[in-house]
């Protein structure tokens, strides 16, 4: 094979593994759709239930489920109607929901049950064009059905559905200097068993905590069983041309499965039933999670399950109350923004939401020098201008050597020209005498393809640094960018980034063959094609970088070649 048909193969080849990445984030991310309602009749329950961590005697309770079985007949379904700021204060039969506002929340809880009826994310707003409207990650909305619960049940048959706990206040507001606030409800059986529900919020926290505290004065112990879950419609509308979409759906994590991703498409095949000692089970999104974490000690039964077009995941957890003894049972939530420390501080894994893909070994360091300098210059587009230098720098040398080969392949291109000329009828002659002028020389016609080439992996990890950080969502930069992690609205940065890849074309010696020339010639405008779209933050690495490329080419070029 020649050194021009090695130069096009090798362009061609990066060209398909754009399209490949392209089309492979397509065909796992891009239908995401809820099944048709009446798909799939009554759920499969494949694979075998396991009953061990079950506590002795809770599986037998009359009317409480054991684990392994349907338990959504005795979970009451929440209102479908949609919660507005007028309508939320109440539920259907009337009763006031609690309102709660924290420095990081603003919700609504349900008392039966006390299921998160809305909840708003007030530090992150919806959109830049509706800075004022806080972002809702919980909601009853028609067609974006998200809602949290944390239930309790129990053998006795007063605890056979969720207690109508009475609050103490509907409102709670967490003041100035008040580090924690509790929400506390309260229930009596009437006949021996109380329970007092405490729902912990602390300042700068996005884990609440809900705990039960069961007094059992009756003569026969009483089995409990804590029910987290999460409900929700798969989101529509997510594929597009224009957009590559990030992962929403199920994921758990135990000692087995560290990270387990359970999509829509998984809930709809088959139920999951697995028990497992500790971890956690979420429903993720871009940018944000809400998980229910149990007690890392506990054995604890995790379940999906589809209803129509509603997927749940949840977790439920058992305890025996003794017969005239006190006892407590209770879980974590995290509900908020995909911020690494914070998520590894509450759970372990918990942190591995933020999916960096395959290249996540590049990915991690990546985001972490960003953070540092971050929290040096404050402003994040500056943040990735200094990234980019510091990549650059790792790169210099053997960029350097890449450009010197290209501007003494410039040097020779009259010799080269000479030699293609007098050897125009017999090819093989021709590589032959070339590839001894590269030889004689220290050149490598391959050069020039080198930097495009080391820089995809960097690339590609950046780019998923830049769509999966929550850090970097409405991150303005300058004028126009408003928002980094999506793309110029203007396409002032695309149009930019492909005329630096041309004027890199023009340092670079032309190839001989005219085929291989219009690809060449092709490649910055389908660069900026494929960019247009791109979050701008990528966009503003890739045209930085050209910048300090263009500059040490020029630089070494003049030196080695002055009159080319």
């Amino acid at each position: 094979m020649s050194i021009e048909q090695i130069r096009t193969f090798l362009i061609v080849t990066l060209l398909m593994v754009l399209f490949l990445l392209w089309q492979a984030w397509q065909e796992d991310y891009g239908n995401l759709r809820p099944a048709a309602d009446g798909a799939i009749g009554e759920a499969n329950t494949t694979g075998q239930t396991t009953t061990a961590g079950s506590p002795q005697g809770f599986s037998n309770a009359p009317g409480v489920p054991a684990p392994g079985t349907d338990t959504n007949a005795m979970i009451p379904t929440l209102p479908s109607a949609a919660p507005t700021t007028s309508s939320v204060r109440s539920t259907d039969g009337g009763q006031d929901l609690i309102h709660v506002r924290t420095d990081l929340f603003d919700l609504f809880l349900e008392p039966t049950g006390t299921g998160i009826r809305r909840l708003d994310l007030v530090e992150y707003p919806e959109s830049q064009k509706r800075l004022d409207v806080p972002f809702r990650l919980l909601s009853q909305a028609p067609g974006v059905h998200f809602t949290a619960d944390a239930s309790l049940f129990g053998s006795d048959p007063a605890l056979h559905a969720p207690p109508a706990f009475q609050p103490e206040q509907h409102e709670y507001r967490l003041q100035e200097g008040q580090d924690t606030l509790e929400v506390r409800l309260h229930w009596d059986s009437g006949d021996g068993i109380t329970v007092a529900k405490i729902i912990t919020f602390r300042r700068g926290s996005y884990v609440i905590g809900v705990s039960y505290e069961i007094d059992n004065a009756k003569q026969q112990p009483v089995a409990v069983r804590l029910h987290g879950r999460f409900r929700r419609y798969p989101p529509a509308g997510q594929n597009s041309i224009f957009r590559l979409p990030t992962y929403t759906g199920g994921v758990i994590s135990n000692a087995e499965h560290p990270y387990k991703k359970i999509d829509f498409s998984d809930m709809a095949e088959q139920d999951l039933k697995q028990v497992a000692k500790g971890g956690w089970m979420a429903m993720i999104q871009h940018y944000f999670i809400g998980a229910w974490i149990p007690n890392a000690d506990t054995g604890n039964q995790y379940y999906t399950k589809r209803d129509g077009a509603l997927y749940t995941i949840g977790v439920f957890t058992d305890k025996v109350i003794p017969a005239g003894e006190r006892g407590s049972i209770g879980i974590r939530g995290y509900l908020g923004p995909k911020i690494q420390d914070r998520m590894e501080a509450a759970a372990p894994n918990l942190s591995r939401t933020v999916d960096y893909g395959w290249l996540w070994i590049i990915s991690q360091p990546l985001f972490w020098l960003l953070d540092k300098i971050h929290s040096l210059l404050g402003n994040w587009g500056w943040s990735i201008i200094v990234l980019t230098i510091l990549i650059k720098l790792v790169f210099f040398h053997l960029s350097a050597t890449s450009y010197t080969s290209m501007a003494r392949m410039r040097k020779l291109q009259p010799r080269m020209t000479k030699i293609r000329d007098a050897h125009k009828g017999d090819k093989v002659k021709m590589n032959q005498r070339l590839m001894e002028l590269y030889k004689e020389e220290k050149v490598n016609p391959l050069s020039g393809c080198l930097p495009i080439v080391i820089q995809i992996p960097v690339f590609i990890a950046l780019y998923w640094v830049l769509l999966e950080s929550v850090e970097l969502r409405q991150a303005s930069f300058i004028f126009w960018l408003k928002d980094l992690s999506t793309h110029d609205p203007y396409f002032v940065l695309p149009i930019a980034m492909g005329v630096t890849m041309f004027l890199q074309q023009k340092l670079n010696p032309a190839p001989p063959d005219p085929i291989q020339a219009k690809v060449m010639m092709a490649l910055p405008f389908v660069f900026t094609a494929l960019f247009l779209f791109f979050p701008s933050g990528l966009v503003l690495y890739w045209f930085v970088n050209n910048l300090l490329s263009i500059a040490q080419q020029w630089v070494i070029t003049r030196r080695i070649a002055p009159d080319s």
